[in-house]
């Protein structure tokens, strides 16, 4: 472009942004992934600032009660799926821009391939399991990913995995026990937050286009919308959590992040995805003479005609996973537990067979390298 209309004359004509910078923003592509409270704000001034293409995926669908605090939306919105929806919206703010509606949920079967078409991932989801997939899908293919969090009258941004800076599981590790954090639809949002945190979200993604202030990089902004105070928290890099996601990066699209939330318990697990459960029990109910023992595991050793009369070396509060041979008798000893009061219960899926050969691939794998 060699000449710019009024519509953005005014950040044009700040020294910091010009006409190359103006260029710089329509030259940008940018994920948004949900467009509800924080999407909508953050869609609304991405949108107008003039970023070249804005993706926009989301699969739920507009409702009434959306729309104290979703107000790119109106009554005529209510029961269209939210990222049609807003792409209708936006058109009519701005179009002279690409808008790409993605109507479906983000999973990690689609996460890669839409991922790499974007230049930037901003994050407006409201739960852990989507949280840890878009991470590490931003981790796996190298984009930063722009954080946001809201939480009845407090909200959380900062910006990830940028020129190799720190991670969301840098700083959140492991997901908080399932049930643990009620959901807005649970315990309520003050309409103005996501407003105020989206808005600071989308600029945190100009900043990043342009070069230009402090990114929140290695940082976590928090506000409190009812004392005004805000404060800045260092977010020290994990080697080992980056090197966690990569070294997974071959089985990104067969994990489970709802398994890993603890968001739903399930009676089978395959051997990959036993890997990636935190402090989880294993219990080995083969005989001790056989084999194959499986390295990095630590299990508990009880043979499965000795498990009643050692029930009380399994801890109950533990996600407990037992394994045997093939998965046959696993299968009993789930029975067996369930009837004496466990609940976090699963067995692994072809048992100590499947996990030692996915031990065996992955060591072959990081031979190929």
């Amino acid at each position: 472009m060699t000449s710019f209309n009024s519509r953005y004359q005014r950040q044009v004509i700040l020294p910091e942004v010009g006409e190359d910078g103006q260029i710089k923003i329509e030259n940008s592509k940018v994920l948004v992934i949900g467009a509800g409270g924080l999407g909508c704000p953050i869609l609304q001034y991405l949108v107008a600032a003039g970023i070249g293409t804005i993706g926009i995926i989301d699969f739920d669908v507009v409702d009434i009660s959306n729309l104290h605090r979703q107000i790119l939306y109106g009554k005529s919105s209510v029961g269209i799926n939210k990222a049609i929806a807003a792409r209708d919206r936006l058109k009519d703010l701005n179009p002279e821009i690409n808008i790409i509606a993605y109507p479906e949920k983000l999973t990690t079967k689609n996460a890669i391939s839409i991922f790499t078409q974007f230049d930037i991932i901003v994050d407006g989801t409201d739960n852990f399991s989507t949280r840890y997939l878009v991470n590490d899908a931003c981790v796996i293919t190298k984009k930063p990913l722009v954080y946001g969090a809201i939480f009845k009258f407090e909200g959380q941004v900062s910006v990830f995995n940028y020129k190799n800076g720190p991670t969301y599981r840098c700083l959140f590790p492991e997901p908080p026990k399932a049930g643990s954090v009620p959901s807005c639809a649970e315990i309520g949002v003050l309409g103005v937050l996501p407003g105020i945190i989206g808005s600071m979200q989308a600029n945190e993604v100009l900043k990043i286009i342009l070069n230009l202030g402090d990114v929140l990089n290695g940082k976590l902004f928090t506000y409190d919308c009812l004392t005004t105070q805000s404060s800045a928290y260092g977010v020290p890099q994990d080697a080992s959590q980056i090197s966690k996601v990569l070294e997974a990066a071959g089985d990104f699209e067969t994990t489970d992040y709802d398994l890993f939330c603890g968001i739903k318990q399930v009676r089978d697990v395959m051997a990959k995805d036993a890997f990636q459960i935190e402090n989880a029990q294993f219990i080995d109910v083969r005989e001790a003479h056989e084999q194959p023992k499986i390295d990095n595991l630590n299990p508990l050793y009880i043979p499965l005609s000795e498990l009643l009369e050692e029930l009380h070396t399994i801890k109950k509060d533990k996600q407990v996973i037992v394994f045997c041979q093939s998965g046959i008798r696993s299968r009993k000893a789930l029975e067996i537990l369930e009837e004496n009061g466990f609940d976090k219960i699963s067995h692994i899926t072809g048992g100590a067979i499947a996990l030692y050969n996915h031990v065996a691939d992955k060591a072959d794998h990081k031979k190929s390298y």
